[in-house]
């Protein structure tokens, strides 16, 4: 009865909540976010430096957020890069002496210059010839507006300058509003000066943050928040930040406001406000010259490419093309089907599949169009907010404890009871998947013993790659060029779009590569003379050697490649494999994720040889409902394999570092791997269930892992796309549902392509493979002198 009510509420379920119901949702919530994130644009202003410098909150303990963009954590040499050759100055009272410090930190953390209180400081870099100056003026008089008069007059003006004081004011003022006025009008005399200095470069005005009245001297009583708030209202009318080029800087008067407790006088800034304060103004002078993927604060949508034009030119024609052919197949009068479209209704009606007609194309054209739309904006454009992550347990592990809830929810019978059978292999893609996903959205990988146990799936991922090619050629062999096409398409046909469009590198999604390259490695294994397949290996038992020997040669030239860095440089920076596998410039990044996990596609091939020929034998039971093997041989192995799992669990946690883990992990991710086969496969009751959640994921793995970069995540996946700000969990649930609907749909697009660009017909497959490599060339040649001029 219990069973008869589970079925009954999934059909329920899915009867209202279809996925194509969900698309159509989606591209509605998608649409309205459009204008809401457009109107609050048009209304609020769209400048990121200003959300920068004047918004934002703590994540955590000491990461600070701003407002719908993520602010960069520079390094020492970023820092020279960017200010080589400037001058930047400080100029007020103790706070912003303060700040200066804190600045110079940054560029040189080794720094000791010695402290000088109620003095001019300066400071120069000798690696960027950076000129940094500090002008003690905590007065807003003549003698302030003197300095700044000097400046403006000086051949070499200042590049940069932050300027701000009141507190000495406000001491002696004890709450005079005549001084309060005064101050307001000196600022006043001064602010055609500091216009001035902007014609040169950025000039910022410095809030004054509030203080810890009860921990103040009895002297500095006089200054409370009130008359800072006062103090500052005058300041900011004085200067006229909106008709003005002068740039207000309150960062650190918000940062302030969670961390005043922690300062030991009352007055002066614990140093976790000062370092915030000191890295959005360095976020604010250089975003724009560094470019860092991470830090979307005051950076601007880079220009489209030669390539971007050509694809949205590519993307407008099918659009039209699509239109058009649709508008002559509903034409009412007489047959105005098109050929392609008729053949492909009629053979869908006679049961037979072929290649998609010219509409079913320019439709899948049109709509991969509009999705890298979606992309774009979500990633490039300056539109959608995006904010850093920050992991604590609760934002990794509660999502977890949901989504495994869900796939015990949706538990189906297989429809078969094989080891590691169709339904059972897409299960397992698909709860990795999610868990990877959770994984990059929560920033775990900070926490090195969730960081290794992710790496193990990743590893499993490419023990299954090599299991499953490895039984496809054993039991198939179909070695036809078809077949590698076929796979090729599937794997990179997203991955190709996206680097056109988002302006990336084929490496920078580095998973399909690692991918695409063992697919390749395998075929060229099995297909080499002599072509070993189950057919010819029945015959004698020689040729199981003659496979162990193939594997035994993989394994061999694997180690060579991974203790001969010189060799494994020369053959990948060796064009035209160096268009493949450099990032940036440098083989580095494809050397650590091919070395990571370089023995588990080989171990997977090992295991489908071994599966395979036991189950030739007859040793294994796998009728459904039967124990694998033996009760005398499961039991031991089922303990084992717990044992194995507690014991990989116990090693990643006494891990120290990264470093030291990763060097151990190809060798020993296969334990707790094999562990779980056997766990999930032994009994005959895990073997016969699945769960059809995890399994509807694992079939579009490929597409959630690539699509979560730009539309999911943020700042390729440095961050965390907000598409509704303020309320987190309701913007992950809106975010993760589009997502999904996209990555679904971006799988169906590319089945349907695969069908048009890769017939079965070897004469023809090769004209079309001729042909998309005279293009390739020919837009590699055009974008280069494009670029060039």
């Amino acid at each position: 009865m219990a069973s008869l009510a589970h079925s009954l509420g999934k059909r329920e379920i899915n009867h209202y909540f279809s996925i194509k119901t969900s698309k159509v949702i989606s591209v509605l919530l998608v649409l309205v976010l459009l204008v809401l994130h457009a109107t609050s644009r048009l209304l609020y202003g769209s400048d990121s430096c200003q959300w920068l410098l004047s918004t934002g909150r703590f994540l955590g303990n000491n990461m600070w957020q701003p407002d719908g963009c993520m602010m960069h954590q520079y390094t020492s040499r970023e820092a020279s890069t960017c200010l080589a050759g400037k001058k930047i100055v400080f100029l007020g009272d103790s706070r912003i002496r303060d700040l200066f410090n804190s600045f110079i930190n940054i560029i040189d953390s080794q720094n000791h210059s010695p402290f000088m209180k109620h003095a001019d400081m300066s400071f120069k870099d000798n690696s960027s010839s950076a000129q940094i100056n500090f002008v003690w003026s905590p007065w807003t008089n003549n003698s302030m507006k003197g300095h700044l008069t000097s400046l403006s007059n000086a051949p070499a003006k200042p590049d940069a300058l932050i300027v701000g004081a009141a507190l000495w004011v406000i001491k002696d003022a004890k709450g005079s509003a005549e001084v309060l006025r005064q101050y307001k009008m000196n600022l006043t005399s001064m602010s055609w000066v500091l216009e001035k200095l902007t014609e040169h470069g950025e000039v910022y005005w410095h809030f004054q943050e509030p203080v810890n009245w009860n921990a103040l001297s009895p002297s500095r009583k006089p200054i409370t928040d009130q008359q800072i708030d006062l103090y500052n209202e005058a300041a900011a009318e004085a200067l006229s930040f909106s008709r003005s080029h002068i740039k207000p800087f309150s960062v650190s008067r918000l940062a302030a406001m969670h961390t005043i407790n922690l300062s030991s006088d009352g007055l002066h800034m614990p140093d976790r406000c000062v370092d915030v304060g000191a890295m959005v103004f360095m976020n604010s002078l250089c975003n724009k010259v560094i470019r860092p993927i991470d830090g979307s604060c005051c950076q601007d949508t880079p220009p489209f490419t030669f390539l971007q034009k050509m694809a949205l030119c590519l993307f407008v024609a099918s659009t039209l093309l699509f239109l058009v052919l649709h508008y002559v197949r509903r034409r009412p009068h007489g047959r105005t089907l098109s050929p392609d479209v008729e053949s492909l209704e009629e053979k869908k009606t006679a049961g037979i599949a072929g290649p998609p007609g010219a509409e079913v194309v320019c439709g899948a054209l049109s709509r991969m169009g509009l999705i890298m739309v979606y992309f774009y904006l979500c990633d490039r454009a300056d539109l959608f907010m995006k904010e850093q992550k920050c992991y604590s347990h609760s934002a990794f592990f509660l999502p977890l404890i949901n989504v495994f809830v869900l796939g015990l929810f949706y538990s189906d019978s297989s429809k078969e009871s094989r080891v590691l059978n169709r339904e059972q292999t897409d299960e397992w893609k698909g709860w990795m998947q999610l868990v990877i996903l959770i994984y990059h959205m929560s920033g775990a990988s900070a926490v090195i013993p969730v960081y290794m146990h992710v790496r193990v799936l990743v590893a499993a991922y490419l023990f299954q790659t090599g299991y499953g090619h490895f039984s496809f050629f054993w039991l198939k062999g179909d070695f036809g060029l078809y077949r590698v096409c076929q796979v090729l398409f599937r794997l990179n046909f997203l991955v190709l779009v996206l680097c056109v469009v988002m302006d990336r590198p084929y490496q920078f999604y580095y998973f399909v590569p690692l991918v695409s390259f063992w697919f390749v490695i395998i075929y060229s294994a099995m297909a080499m003379w002599p072509q070993i397949v189950q057919k010819k290996a029945s015959s004698s038992s020689i040729w199981h050697l003659g496979i162990l020997l193939k594997l035994l040669g993989l394994v061999l030239l694997i180690c060579l490649f991974a203790h001969s860095q010189a060799l494994f440089e020369s053959t990948f920076t060796a064009w035209p494999l160096s268009e493949l596998f450099e990032l940036n410039g440098n083989i580095h990044e494809w050397l650590f994720r091919w070395k990571l996990d370089r023995f588990a596609v080989v171990q997977g091939m090992l295991f489908a040889f071994l599966y395979l020929l036991l189950q030739k034998k007859q040793v294994l039971s796998e009728t459904r409902g039967d124990t694998l093997f033996s009760a005398r041989v499961s039991l031991p192995l089922l303990l084992l394999s717990g044992l194995s799992f507690i014991t990989y669990s116990v090693w990643a946690r006494s891990c120290k570092t990264k470093a030291q883990c990763n060097e151990m992990h190809p060798y020993i991710a296969v334990v707790p791997i094999m562990a779980f086969i056997l766990i999930r496969n032994i009994p005959g009751y895990a073997r016969s269930v699945y769960s059809s959640f995890f399994a509807w994921f694992g079939r579009i793995s490929l597409e959630l892992f690539i699509c979560q970069y730009h539309i999911w995540l943020a700042a390729d996946t440095k961050g965390i796309l907000v598409l509704l700000p303020g309320n987190p969990s309701l913007n992950v649930l809106l975010s993760s549902f589009i997502f999904v609907c996209v990555a679904h749909e971006v799988s169906l697009i590319t089945n349907i392509l695969a069908q048009m660009l890769i017939p079965k017909d070897t004469v023809a497959l090769l004209k079309r493979l001729g042909g998309l490599g005279m293009l390739c060339l020919l837009l590699r040649a055009m974008s280069h002198s494009s670029s060039g001029a």
